[in-house]
């Protein structure tokens, strides 16, 4: 029987997030997920939880805002890598999104830890993925800049797990599911087909990952006795967040979990 760890698991998290260096973190991230479908490791609904305000990170990519990242044209060398690297940035930062869940909110179900375990263990497969890939065109991670909006949402909701679910999930990587089959046929144009290939299984995986949003946030709604959708409404109006760019990816969001009220407003412009 393997050697059992004793750290706890808000410390293991804590690991992982704090790790700066990626393969670092993919591999921690990784065995957690393993540890934890294999019984040895439980969650505590009592266990202490203090939020990391900075999860770690490599020297590079330098952050900027995002209005400074440069736009380089698909058609060339470089812009090809920029794009694959910005999709890289966006996982990598999906590590630390799904690891924060799981670390800074106490005394949810068991089911809500193994939801956000599994997911940071995905979103860490397609980092290595698009890293194998970036590396394959002669580009590292960290070659380009690139920006930190994706935590910023994610400091923004730190004291409320019914916001970081509707905010996080439902609005940040349900963009991705409407972004991705435009990026794909871009791919397709210039030949990549490795890189289609691997926004295959992550348009897969994304739709499942904001499926887990969908269920949280409509367990927390249940918990206070509102309703989601209208919740949903009020706090995108609440933190001002601008409307999706359409056209909406209707298919993919109907699975992750929006209900055809959402879906409607979404549509419409109406947030």
């Amino acid at each position: 029987m393997p050697e059992m760890n004793p750290l706890s698991l808000p410390e293991r998290l804590a690991q992982c997030l704090l790790a700066s260096e990626p393969a670092k973190k993919v591999s921690l991230t990784q065995t957690l997920w393993a540890e934890w479908q294999q019984d040895h490791l439980r969650a505590g609904e009592d266990d202490a939880r203090v939020g990391i305000a900075n999860p770690g990170r490599p020297p590079k990519p330098l952050l900027v805002s995002p209005m400074q990242v440069p736009r380089r044209r698909l058609g060339s060398r470089e812009g090809h890598a920029a794009m694959i690297h910005a999709i890289t940035h966006i996982e990598f930062n999906a590590i630390n999104l799904a690891l924060d869940a799981a670390h800074r909110f106490a005394a949810m179900p068991v089911a809500y830890y193994a939801d956000w375990l599994r997911v940071a263990a995905e979103e860490a497969s397609h980092f290595e993925l698009l890293n194998q890939h970036l590396v394959g065109l002669g580009y590292a991670y960290g070659d380009f800049d690139a920006h930190a909006g994706l935590w910023e949402m994610a400091q923004k909701t730190t004291h409320d797990p019914m916001h970081r679910m509707a905010l996080v999930p439902r609005v940040l990587e349900a963009r991705g599911l409407d972004a991705t089959p435009a990026i794909t046929q871009k791919l397709q144009r210039i030949g990549d087909t490795r890189a289609v290939e691997i926004l295959g299984i992550i348009a897969h995986d994304e739709i499942g990952h904001v499926a887990v949003g969908s269920r949280w946030f409509a367990y927390l709604c249940g918990q206070r006795s509102l309703d989601p959708a209208v919740t949903f409404r009020d706090l995108l109006r609440d933190y001002d967040i601008p409307p999706p760019r359409l056209p909406i990816n209707l298919a993919a969001r109907r699975q992750s979990g929006f209900s055809e009220l959402e879906l409607a407003w979404l549509s419409t412009l109406v947030v």
